[in-house]
């Protein structure tokens, strides 16, 4: 999940992630690719059970293929 500067929508985000993956029976991780947020994101999304990785290129494509890249399971949803 890009992520920069979504402090209001994050944490639901996640959460809605995660209920989904539990509801569907799919053992999986939600993860936020931050892209330099500075309104605290990153602490919500992981405060809401993402693993958050800092994606240093600029863009919502970087972020995007950074968060892939850092993806541990065998599917990408």
């Amino acid at each position: 999940m890009p992520c920069l500067n979504e402090a209001e929508t994050v944490e639901t985000c996640v959460r809605d992630a995660l209920q989904s993956l539990h509801r569907l029976g799919v053992v999986g991780e939600v993860i936020v690719a931050d892209n330099g947020s500075t309104d605290g994101s990153r602490e919500l999304a992981a405060r809401a059970g993402a693993r958050v990785v800092s994606v240093q290129r600029k863009g919502y494509g970087a972020a995007l293929q950074g968060g892939i890249e850092a993806a541990q399971g065998k599917f990408i949803i």
